[in-house]
């Protein structure tokens, strides 16, 4: 399969890199088998592969070599190439695709390179770092589009105005997010804002199972901990392993918290409302409406403002023999939630293959006050 052809297909995905060394992290896997990661990363399901092949990040063709013969992943070359004869070395070495950087190239040069990488059957990636990059990257037609998080510069991460990119790209290309996934949350949010996949690299080389690691970056469902009041139940959650961290702000609410806490960036904050919702500055907004002076059943999850999925829940203070069916039946990211806990979800998973799983009664001590044992069971049990 082609690489466009491969990120383009249904559902989110990974590019998953081998490199031996980072520019910013130094070495991190530098008697690497590029051989044996490819095949772990194919098992663990990616799209395509990545490989470094610069000399000055000890890469090299040799290691594009090694992964071709290995594995049937679409693979991208990925330096810094700016003539058709580092076009050729890649196509010749087994890569299906190239790197294209807006950054060293202006549109002519990046225009030219894209005519040559099809002439040779080679599809491109052009890479964005910032809005001006991004309207060119779109303006030239490119069919594939990485935004990197990544200051080539300097080599900070900003994933705040990599996200906002990622949300202004035409979604009639692929596109792609790079740099700055160390969670299951961060590529999540990257999903939402409208990325077909994620690039990552440091975090799989610096692992001990780059495969591994990859299955569970990309695993569903996401496991949320909601109606948090305290920080030390924030902190527990993130410690337990939870991608989501919730916050009641109804009213009504025996659990109603009084604002958000703090949590690291590796998790999503959630803001949970009844009837309007106010800007927090959460990751996501659970929204139900406002019934009998209760929440609604069913709620909607909105990311942006903009509806992302749909949350299937129980009643206000009822039961639900149809909940798991209608969650099941349910299109788009589900995220189920009502009546789960340690002793259930796993089934409950099993039956409707959820997005997401979210429980806030089965983990307290008293209402708004949470038990950490039952947290990390909670977490262990949904992940």
């Amino acid at each position: 399969m082609r690489f466009t052809d491969a990120l383009a297909a249904p559902g989110f995905g990974a590019v998953a890199e081998f490199k031996r060394r980072s520019p910013s992290a130094g070495d991190l896997r530098p008697a690497g088998d590029p051989a044996a990661v490819a095949r772990a990363y194919e098992v663990a399901g990616a799209r395509a592969m990545s490989v470094l092949v610069d000399e000055r990040f000890a890469g090299s063709f040799a290691d594009l070599r090694a992964a071709r013969a290995a594995t049937g992943l679409p693979l991208l070359a990925k330096g810094f190439f700016s003539t058709r004869a580092h076009l050729e070395e890649s196509r010749d070495a087994g890569a299906d695709a190239v790197l294209l950087l807006l950054r060293d190239l202006d549109d002519g040069e990046c225009r030219n390179l894209m005519r040559d990488a099809a002439e040779l059957g080679l599809d491109t990636l052009v890479e964005a770092h910032d809005a001006a990059e991004l309207e060119r990257a779109v303006t030239l037609g490119a069919p594939v589009i990485g935004v990197n998080a990544r200051n080539l510069g300097d080599f900070s991460i900003d994933r705040r105005t990599q996200l906002e990119l990622v949300a202004r790209a035409p979604r009639d290309r692929v596109v792609i997010a790079e740099s700055g996934i160390d969670s299951r949350a961060q590529a999540a949010a990257a999903e939402l804002g409208g990325a077909g996949a994620v690039l990552i690299g440091s975090t799989l080389m610096r692992a001990a199972d780059p495969g591994a690691k990859l299955a569970d970056l990309l695993a569903r469902p996401l496991v949320k901990v909601c109606g948090l009041t305290r920080q030390e139940d924030v902190d527990a959650a993130v410690d337990a392993g939870a991608d989501l961290v919730g916050f009641i702000l109804a009213d009504e609410s025996p659990r109603r918290a009084g604002a958000l806490l703090d949590a690291p960036p590796t998790v999503l904050r959630v803001a949970v409302f009844v009837g309007e919702p106010a800007d927090t500055g959460a990751d996501l907004v659970q929204l139900y409406e406002r019934e009998g002076g209760h929440r609604s059943r069913d709620a909607a999850l909105l990311h942006r403002g903009e509806r992302v999925g749909s949350v299937v829940d129980l009643p206000w203070q009822e039961a639900d023999p149809t909940h798991l069916e209608r969650a099941r039946a349910t299109p788009g990211r589900v995220m189920l939630a009502g009546g789960l806990g340690p002793d259930n979800v796993r089934a409950a998973i099993d039956a409707v293959d959820p997005w997401a799983v979210d429980s806030a009664r089965s983990t307290e001590a008293s209402p708004g006050v949470k038990d950490h044992d039952l947290v990390h069971a909670w977490v262990a049990a949904a992940r």
